[in-house]
């Protein structure tokens, strides 16, 4: 099995619990990586659902005992709990098996950028609630995640490439943009207000590679509904993956240039490029 190296790397929104999680993915993924530290950036346990509904699957499981090998193996890893989890929040300072548990963190890349790192619900307006999910409703929500496992499974049977349906329903809903956007623009002034040179968030399930005046906003997306994560290779820069039978770099910021995620690339990503060997998509560091 190829592995790939890097610096860092930070996942968050993976919701291990629900049907939704696609944790075969992201078990897939976490066992080629290879890096110093990796940031479970919030939401990795949906205890809000398992509150309502007992379900898990044995992939899920194995994620957990992947991530606490990857710590007995001397991977700095950090948990920082979102609304999802907010429970272990309780905890924050105590470590478990090897995994430390914070509210945020400080990273600071190779290259000397500094970033402030939290789950990002704190910048959700109050007034529209926890996420995105409010501007289509609860209801529509789940019958989006309930088309996508059954879209999924479907093109699974016919052994073709996961696509990743609610990328493609939310970029075509005005309100739902309107909100990432807003979003991404408070996290963005905060970040620039406290000085740091960019904010690394996951919450609003879009994950996005975007330099606002000067600040880098980085959203490392989730493992509901497009299965993908942010790493820091040995020089400092930045990538967005997709990650599923055709992994693909979705976006990607160095000190000298910034490549956007244009929201159709997280849609198209899965189509656009057969799988290639995993030292095409990142060098070793």
């Amino acid at each position: 099995m190829a592995t790939f190296h890097c610096r860092s790397a930070f996942i968050s929104d993976v919701h291990l619990g629900t049907p939704d999680c696609k944790a075969g993915y992201l078990l897939d993924f976490l066992r080629r990586l290879r890096c110093e530290k990796l940031y479970l950036v919030g939401d990795i346990i949906d205890m809000e659902a398992l509150a309502h509904r007992t379900w898990w699957h044995p992939d899920h499981g194995a994620v957990l005992a992947e991530v606490l090998d990857m710590a007995r193996r001397g991977v700095d890893v950090i948990y920082i709990p979102g609304n999802h989890d907010a429970p272990l929040r309780g905890l924050a300072g105590q470590s478990f098996g090897g995994v430390r548990i914070e509210l945020d963190a400080v990273h600071e890349g190779a290259d000397g950028r500094r970033y402030h790192v939290s789950h990002g619900d704190e910048f959700d307006p109050e007034q529209l609630g926890r996420t995105w999910i409010v501007q289509l409703g609860e209801v529509m929500h789940r019958f989006i995640c309930w088309t996508n496992r059954r879209v999924h499974a479907m093109r699974r049977r016919l052994e073709l490439p996961y696509l990743p349906l609610s990328i493609i329903v939310k970029s075509h809903i005005g309100k739902a943009l309107a909100y990432i956007r807003a979003y991404e623009k408070r996290v963005a002034d905060d970040a620039r207000e406290r000085g740091f040179d960019g904010h690394i968030c996951g919450h609003i399930h879009f994950g996005h590679v975007l330099e606002m005046d000067g600040v880098l906003y980085l959203n490392d997306g989730d493992w509901v509904e497009h299965c993908t994560a942010l790493i820091e290779d040995a020089m400092g820069t930045m990538e967005l993956l997709h990650w599923s039978e055709q992994p693909a770099a979705l976006g990607r910021a160095s000190r000298e240039l910034v490549l956007p995620s244009p929201a159709s690339a997280l849609a198209l990503a899965p189509l656009a490029r057969r799988r290639r060997d995993l030292a095409e998509l990142r060098p070793a560091a």
